[in-house]
């Protein structure tokens, strides 16, 4: 067999084979969003079929009232029909709700798989990433940074302290007293001095309750000598 016979025969059978496959795709069933978008065309359409059989029902109703006892037979054959149209109207409120909890459904299920397609893609991403990771190298890049912080922090302490003699405070504080104070002396002597305090004592304002006493004792004393001679 030639080179280009075999080559022909390759190029069919991957033909076929691809044909296959997309014929298969699309034989596989609608996807979800097909699904629920077929769904909503039902809902839509029992919708406005509720709406048709509540405007019957109420034709119906009115007819039935129109004939009333005139026309009895007329009367009766209205309300019947309005009675199979509630039966209807009853079937399409309990098919909306099967649908509306089925589409909820699958949109839930559609929402899920999407959510976990996307995590799914975000784990294999992280996970390349910390492919070129080592923990080692990690651990080690990290003590050096620790290391160079430590330096950089002496560093900065040697420069931010203070250069040059150190003095002691404390006597720093005590020459500057007294250097107040002689400050304050020479203040005091430029003014002339303290005023002087008298060398005598000044009278009380008021005597005392003893020397009162005293006193009175002394004049009874020199009032009864005096008695004493004139006798």
């Amino acid at each position: 067999m030639s080179k280009i016979s075999k080559f022909f025969k390759g190029s069919s059978s991957s033909s076929s084979s691809s044909k296959s496959k997309h014929h298969r795709s699309r034989g596989g069933g609608p996807s979800p969003q097909e699904a629920i978008h077929k769904l909503r065309e039902t809902e839509e359409m029992l919708t406005k079929k509720q709406d048709y059989l509540e405007k019957r029902i109420e034709q119906e109703l009115m007819i039935a009232k129109k004939h009333g006892t005139k026309n009895k037979r007329a009367a009766l054959q209205a309300l019947k029909r309005k009675k199979r149209l509630e039966q209807q109207l009853t079937q399409i409120d309990g098919t909306l709700s099967t649908i509306e909890f089925q589409r909820e459904a699958l949109e839930n299920s559609h929402t899920n798989t999407e959510v976990l397609k996307n995590m799914g893609m975000a784990a294999n991403a992280m996970k390349k990433v910390h492919e070129n990771m080592d923990l080692d190298k990690i651990d080690d890049l990290m003590q050096d940074i620790t290391e160079q912080q430590d330096v950089a922090k002496e560093i900065s302490n040697a420069i931010s302290g203070p250069f040059g003699e150190v003095f002691d405070e404390d006597e720093l504080l005590a020459e500057l007293e007294e250097l107040e104070q002689e400050d304050l002396e020479d203040n005091m002597k430029s003014m002339g001095g303290l005023p002087s305090v008298p060398s005598t004592k000044l009278p009380s304002a008021l005597p005392s309750h003893r020397a009162t006493t005293k006193k009175r004792a002394e004049e009874e004393e020199d009032m009864r000598m005096l008695a004493s001679w004139g006798t």
